[in-house]
């Protein structure tokens, strides 16, 4: 579970993120806080806006931040935007501190908040890639979650504490001080410098179209991208979630610090599940946006204060098990070409989407109550999981088979074998989240049936990064053969 913290630049860089992240959980924590109780009369649009204009640059800058990440030193990348975050926090806290903090002052630290984050994100997330490699990759970007949820089980909890001693501006200052430690990690570590560039005279349009023909052209990212869209968009608004049902249950900023950190309780877990498996498997994806959706209703229909905080558990779990895996599963089968424009591309949806979603779930929560916008969240889960279900039924031709005793077994990939061919059905068992490019190839025979990636020649593509010139979709003789 712990693999990657054998790695020496790992284990420091994980050690800078954890203290950087409660940081990070703090502010998010009291910068909700203070827009809903203190800068208006509990007003989840408000939320809702402060929430869009934070995510809404991912989106818009897309063109700008995946080619920044692959084509410059993401450790230098990262010392730029880890140290204007940092300023900004300072500058918000003295705002708040001296008692000048308007509402709208909120909305521009959202948004330039949003717009360092867009160049900070991708760059952070496949920095990764260059302290641990391939083999470990998985195993690291689970980790980085399970860092990302212990920080959420201190920081809001800790925020909600300090809210009430020393006054929110406080705990913005406390986060500035906080990036400290991930400026001297990344100023600690030591890798050999990674070749930047994509071919010198290459333009960033043609950059930024490489990045999209090659999504494009890997219909299960498509897939992915397509379910963390719907769930980005409509789903994780944990913060118009929390600090609304919390005024719903007549509750105070620490019991909302005490719902975040709760939330974290099954996110950590969903993360450390994660962590634990061999490779990032596509059903895994699928499964947990419906487990999301089912968690949402869960939660909508609870009563009491403490049977909410208890389903916050569920939702936590079906949460960062989705994000782990998507987040690992796109890493690990990307070319590293383009790898930095690939996860620009998926955060941007993921977080971009929050735009369209928070003010509609913020609007939703306000006219109707914050039950329906948990509704609204079950409604995207539950059909992000029907999404790829049906994915799997068409391109993956998965079928159901009732065999002797009523044994249920599952065949896909586009082989279906006859009904009374047992043999050929058990054949076909290769795993449902193989790269379609190893889908796509000729019969091979495994040594049993299994979901688990294999190991050996026969399956060296089954978990490993499809090179940008291979994507599906590319070549016309593989299209044929299929």
């Amino acid at each position: 579970m712990f693999r990657s913290l054998s790695i020496r630049n790992y284990r420091i860089w994980f050690v800078g993120a954890l203290v950087s992240n409660i940081g990070a959980w703090m502010q998010a924590t009291a910068q909700n806080w203070v827009v809903l109780t203190e800068l208006s009369d509990t007003d989840a649009i408000a939320v809702g806006i402060t929430m869009a204009l934070q995510f809404g640059p991912q989106l818009v800058l897309v063109p700008f931040s995946g080619v920044v990440a692959d084509r410059f030193d993401r450790r230098r990348v990262l010392m730029v935007t880890q140290s204007l975050l940092m300023l900004l926090a300072l500058g918000l806290g003295l705002l708040l501190v001296l008692g000048h903090a308007q509402l709208w002052h909120l909305y521009g630290f959202a948004l330039a908040l949003g717009v360092v984050n867009a160049f900070d994100t991708p760059a952070r997330q496949a920095f990764v890639s260059d302290l641990v490699g391939t083999d470990n990759l998985s195993n690291a970007v689970a980790l980085n979650s399970a860092s990302f949820n212990s920080a959420r089980l201190v920081g809001p909890a800790v925020a909600g504490v300090l809210i009430a001693i020393v006054g929110s501006g406080w705990v913005f200052v406390i986060n500035a001080v906080s990036f400290i430690a991930m400026l001297a990690a990344l100023a600690a570590i030591r890798i050999p410098r990674r070749p930047t560039g994509s071919g010198g005279r290459e333009s960033q349009a043609s950059l930024l179209a490489a990045g999209f023909r090659y999504v494009i052209g890997r219909h299960d990212l498509v897939v992915i991208f397509a379910i963390v869209f719907l769930i980005g968009a409509f789903g994780m608004n944990f913060p118009v979630f929390s600090s609304t049902m919390a005024v719903e249950f007549g509750r105070g900023a620490g019991e909302y610090g005490l719902l975040s950190s709760i939330l974290a309780i099954g996110s950590l877990s969903g993360a450390l599940l994660v962590a634990r498996r061999p490779a990032a498997r596509l059903r895994a994806v699928i499964l947990a946006a419906g487990g999301f959706g089912l968690a949402a209703l869960a939660c909508a229909l609870m009563p009491t204060f403490w049977a909410f905080a208890a389903a916050l558990v569920l939702l936590g779990f079906s949460t960062a098990t989705l994000l782990s895996t998507a987040n690992a599963f796109v890493q690990t089968t990307t070319d590293p070409a383009v790898r930095g424009r690939v996860l620009s591309l998926y955060f941007a949806i993921l977080m971009g989407g929050t735009l369209i979603g928070a003010p509609v779930v913020g609007a939703v929560s306000d006219a109707l109550g914050p039950r329906w916008g948990l509704g609204v969240a079950a409604l995207a889960g539950i059909a992000s999981f029907f999404i790829g279900l049906g994915w799997l039924v068409v391109e993956r031709r998965l079928r159901l088979h009732l065999g002797p005793g009523r044994r249920l077994s599952v065949t896909h990939a586009g082989r279906p074998p006859a009904d009374d061919d047992d043999a050929a059905r058990e054949a076909q068992s290769e795993t449902l989240t193989a790269p379609i490019s190893v889908l796509r190839r000729g019969p091979v025979i495994l040594s049993e049936p299994s979901s688990a990636p294999q190991s050996g020649p026969l399956s060296e593509g089954l978990t490993g990064p499809i090179p940008a010139g291979e994507a599906p979709g590319a070549d016309p003789e593989r299209e044929e053969r299929r």
